[in-house]
Order: structure tokens, then C-alpha cells, then sequence
């Protein structure tokens, strides 16, 4: 008798990093707020993939577990530091008082996940194309804002941001691929091999 079937959690994982970060990007390129992306950071960016990393953790996929455990905390992380950002503003609250961030605290913050996502790019070498280049993009996107917050170099924004929406956009076609694998019972949207084997 077969056991039970069960979803596959990168199709919420990489829904939720997909979303928020071409969202935040359209805020980037002047389209939209920053109020819909703080909201969208908690609920789906932080919460849906940290959710999505405790189940890639029951499946034994360490790569899945670390990436969406890790940026799921960082949309969660980036959206308290947006607000405090802005009731920092107001000196008579505790906040006003007690916790300050500045655009060179962001960049740092920026920076560390710069390190983290080089890691997680040299890792994706194993998976398959589409990984990689997602990891390629996000690992571009962040020297980019790096450069944004730490060198004060604003001219590389716009850029920053088509670069980071061809990775969300890639991150929601890992998903498809995924989605449509299964619906349709074919390999739809091919993601390319991987460019390292692993041993036999």
C-alpha cells in the first residue's frame, strides 16, 4: 500500500520569495509604496517561507531548509527594520529612543546576506540552471545594494532592481516548473541540468 503523498513546499518557498521581491523592486523603479511590501514581507516573503523551510527540513533538503528559512527571516527582518526606520523619526516613543538604524546599518545588514548568498550561489551549482542563475541574479541584486547603502552609489540602483526582478521572475519559474510538473505530468518548463554532478 503507498503512503501518503505530500506537497512540495518550494512551490509556497519560492512563490513567497518571488512576489515580495518583484514587489519590492516595483517600489524601486518608483511604481508603487512601501506600505503593500511591508505587509506582503511579514505574511508571504517572511512567514509562508519560513513555513515552507520547517517542511523542506521534514524532507531532508538541507539547500531548501537554509534558503527559505534564511530569506523568509530576512523579508520578516528587513520589514521591522523599514518601520522602526520610520517611528524612529518619532523621538518621544521607545522606539525613537532606544533603537536606531541607519541607511549604513541597512547596508550591513544588506551585506551579510551578500556573504550568506554567495554561499548559497556556489551551492545552487548543484541543483540545476535555473537555481543557479536565480542565486546568480540574487547574489548580483545584493552587491548592488551594498553598493547602494555602503559606497552611496544611488546610479546603480535602477539597474539593481531590473537585476533583481529577472530573479524574482526566475524564482517564480522554478515554481511553475514545479506546479506544472505534476498538474500536467510533464516537464513543461525545463530547469537545465545541474553544472556540478554530484558523485554516483
Amino acid at each position: 500500500m503507498a503512503g501518503p503523498t505530500h506537497g512540495n513546499p518550494a512551490v509556497v518557498g519560492l512563490a513567497g520569495f518571488g512576489v515580495t521581491t518583484l514587489l519590492l523592486q516595483f517600489h524601486n523603479l518608483g511604481w508603487c509604496g512601501t506600505g503593500v511590501i511591508f505587509c506582503c514581507a511579514l505574511m508571504f516573503g517572511g512567514a509562508a517561507q519560513l513555513l515552507a523551510g520547517l517542511q523542506e527540513f521534514k524532507a531532508g533538503n538541507n539547500f531548501g531548509y537554509s534558503a527559505f528559512s534564511a530569506y523568509g527571516a530576512f523579508w520578516l527582518a528587513l520589514g521591522f527594520i523599514f518601520l522602526i526606520m520610520d517611528l524612529q523619526a518619532a523621538p518621544n516613543t521607545f522606539i525613537g529612543h532606544h533603537l536606531k538604524i541607519t541607511g549604513t546599518d541597512l547596508g550591513y545588514f544588506l551585506l551579510a546576506y551578500t556573504v550568506y548568498t554567495a554561499i548559497m550561489f556556489i551551492g545552487s551549482f548543484a541543483v540545476h540552471t535555473a537555481m543557479m542563475l536565480t542565486f546568480l541574479t540574487l547574489l548580483l541584486g545584493f552587491i548592488g545594494l551594498d553598493l547602494v547603502f555602503l559606497a552611496d552609489m544611488k546610479s546603480v540602483l535602477t539597474l539593481t532592481a531590473l537585476d533583481l526582478v529577472v530573479c524574482a521572475l526566475l524564482a517564480l519559474y522554478m515554481m511553475a516548473h514545479v506546479i506544472f510538473l505534476q498538474v500536467f505530468g510533464r516537464n513543461v518548463l525545463p530547469v537545465g541540468k545541474p553544472l556540478v554532478s554530484k558523485p554516483a
